[in-house]
């Protein structure tokens, strides 16, 4: 038993004791005779002095399927930019988003659960044929992503997040993990991208075939998340990263909170 619940339990039973202790004596003992004492004169009727107004009850969610229109207006109010909301896909948001968290750990991303379209242009390398490195200019590719990224305030992302996790959670076990919770599977994808490698640039590249590789095999080998932090320089993985930390403080906040306030 959790320890406030404890206490909780406690207090009840010595309130409930001294309730007990209370009816046995006043129906137990002898009862004296009665006293005719005169009736108090009426209270006052108070005069209302000032109203307090109940907090607005917020409208409740849509169905998961008709959520879409929902989302990419929340989205818009967290960016507060409408040219980068053309960056987003306006189908199966919050599956889309569920299951690229999802899948960030994992060697490969598919792209179709992508929920913002693909980087434009090409990869951009310099150097000879054998001794190529990710070019600086590669990371202005990014630049867009890291936009959105720094425009979003994390207190109001986290507090998006409680008040949609129901529709998060949903997805998730659609997704095929119907005894699992959503919150556990994203603070251990946002732990994992916290730990990838800060690259002392440049960056090594092998091409052995029509693809480039990490030169370094420990770099090659890290999952699709943090190869796609590698990917977008040092200074963006540096922002996303100080990004990342300040959502994960707001999520672990909520589950605080949430934690202290259902305790019974």
């Amino acid at each position: 038993m959790k320890k406030n619940s404890l206490i909780t339990a406690v207090i009840i039973i010595l309130l409930g004791l001294g309730i007990a202790t209370y009816f046995y004596w006043q129906y137990a003992q002898p009862k004296p005779e009665p006293i005719s004492v005169p009736a108090p004169p009426p209270a006052p009727t108070p005069v209302p002095q000032q109203v307090i107004e109940a907090p607005p009850v917020q409208p409740a969610l849509p169905k998961l399927f008709q959520s879409n229109e929902f989302m990419l207006d929340t989205l818009a109010g967290l960016v507060g930019n409408k040219s980068l909301m053309n960056l987003f896909h306006t189908e199966q948001i919050i599956h889309n988003i569920v299951a690229t968290i999802d899948n960030l750990p994992r060697k490969r991303l598919p792209i179709s659960v992508m929920p913002v379209k693909q980087v434009q242009d090409l990869f951009i390398t310099e150097g000879p044929e054998n001794d190529k490195t990710i070019s600086p200019k590669n990371a202005a590719r990014y630049s867009a992503y890291v936009r959105i990224t720094e425009l979003i305030d994390a207190q109001k992302l986290g507090e998006v997040y409680v008040r949609l996790y129901p529709l998060f959670q949903e997805a998730y076990e659609e997704l095929g993990y119907p005894k699992e919770y959503f919150n556990d599977r994203l603070l251990v994808v946002l732990n994992h991208l916290l730990a990838a490698p800060d690259l002392n640039e440049p960056v090594k590249l092998v091409q052995p075939n029509v693809f480039y590789l990490y030169a370094d095999p420990d770099l090659e080998a890290r999952s699709a998340g943090q190869k796609i932090l590698m990917r977008m320089g040092s200074k963006n993985e540096a922002k996303i990263k100080a990004k990342l930390r300040e959502i994960k403080r707001q999520v672990m906040l909520h589950m605080r909170e949430k934690k202290v306030n259902g305790t019974e």
